[in-house]
């Protein structure tokens, strides 16, 4: 289903999933959608592997977690989330050097924690592996709290590209 894109997300430069400047990253892409869901478009890359022609397992359940963890923006947009519990299934090998689509959703949100689910799924739609997660609400101040050396530019960067609308799989 085509949903249309509200506005994409901001990345931290050297960040392992959103950093662009990251030679080692995932380089993904995020956008908040119309229907408050989070989608990521990226590829993984043979650097990335486990087995042969297989993504390794902890950088699926990275970009599940970052999916699911930036979700929160589509109604919070302050709020910054710091991963308590992370459950990932893996439903089918996960291939590299093909683009791939993300999506997350906020499934319960309190005063202090939120919780939400992720897929992952190939650009044609063949869903590969899925998580929940449950995050505890922190403000970015706080979560970087005590180094100086940070600044709003080195996790607020804005990438600008020209995408309106993604098909996502499972809408």
């Amino acid at each position: 289903m085509i949903v249309k894109v509200r506005e994409k997300q901001t990345g931290s430069k050297l960040c392992a999933v959103c950093g662009q400047d990251n030679p080692f990253g995932l380089h993904a892409h995020f956008y908040t959608m119309e229907d408050d869901s989070v989608v990521a478009l990226f590829r993984f890359n043979e650097m990335n592997q486990s087995y042969p022609h297989r993504t390794h397992g902890g950088l699926i359940s990275a970009i599940l977690d970052e999916t699911i963890g930036r979700a929160i923006w589509a109604t919070e947009p302050k709020c910054w989330g710091v991963t308590m519990k992370l459950n990932v299934e893996f439903h089918k090998p996960c291939p590299y050097n093909q683009d791939l689509i993300c999506v997350g959703h906020i499934t319960k949100s309190t005063k202090m924690t939120f919780e939400g689910e992720g897929v992952l799924y190939t650009r044609d739609g063949v869903m590969l592996d899925k998580g929940t997660a449950l995050y505890f609400k922190l403000p970015l101040e706080q979560a970087v709290a005590g180094d100086e050396s940070i600044k709003d530019e080195d996790v607020n960067v804005m990438y600008p590209d020209d995408v309106t609308e993604i098909d996502v799989p499972g809408k």
